[in-house]
């Protein structure tokens, strides 16, 4: 199986290790637009048009699914995307509301995302139907992604210090490129918070397709 994965900088390529790893027989091809990351404070349809683009090399190598690895470009397009283009199968990421919902023991999470996801109806639904009883707490990550992408050091703990004050016990990384800084976060959060981050949840999306175009091949 071939698999493409596309992130607006270098968080696709994290997540096209991490999946090797895990899937060593298929071949992982990664495709980014570095010269437009990051997309996170880009209007929906200014996401749409770059990302569309950026991905031609994917749709060229016919991959039998494209991972995007982005939850900003998830949030603003995966659904035209899938529209346009009903025949290639996308996997998405979306921000672990759910999951940081159901585990959370203080019923307070943060949610570390840029300005589009917070401000997508993707997100809102998501925290509409999962978190109405949990304390959501969005702090400002704005310059995250710029600064990993750049090689920059992000100052983590003056958002995080507050977090874990107020009763965090779930801490969501929503940007593919805060998975640069995942060991940092947990190191800060140990014995306080759990870090969440959506390998896993990918890959059985991964492993669900697999096994449908498997069956479908023998039939």
């Amino acid at each position: 199986m071939k698999i493409g994965v596309f992130d607006s900088g270098r968080g696709g390529h994290i997540i096209a290790e991490r999946l090797q790893i895990l899937f060593p027989e298929y071949t992982f091809i990664v495709a980014d637009d570095a010269a437009h990351v990051p997309y996170g404070s880009r209007s929906s349809q200014e996401i749409y048009q770059l990302a569309k683009a950026a991905l031609a090399p994917l749709f060229a190598e016919q991959c039998d699914v494209i991972v995007l690895a982005c939850n900003t470009l998830t949030a603003a397009a995966v659904d035209q995307f899938r529209l346009e283009f009903p025949e290639q199968t996308f996997i998405g990421f979306e921000p672990m509301v759910k999951p940081a919902s159901l585990r959370t023991k203080t019923g307070v999470i943060a949610i570390l995302a840029t300005p589009a996801t917070i401000a997508s109806d993707r997100y809102k639904k998501l925290k509409d139907k999962w978190a109405r009883d949990i304390r959501v707490i969005e702090p400002d990550c704005s310059n995250w992604a710029e600064q990993i992408e750049h090689g920059h050091d992000v100052d983590i703990k003056s958002v995080l210090t507050p977090l874990l004050e107020e009763g965090t016990d779930q801490i969501v990384l929503a940007c593919t490129h805060y998975l640069a800084l995942e060991d940092s976060i947990a190191e800060l959060s140990a014995g306080k918070a759990e870090v969440l981050e959506p390998t896993a949840a990918i890959a059985e999306r991964i492993r669900y397709f697999a096994t449908n175009a498997s069956t479908a091949a023998t039939n």
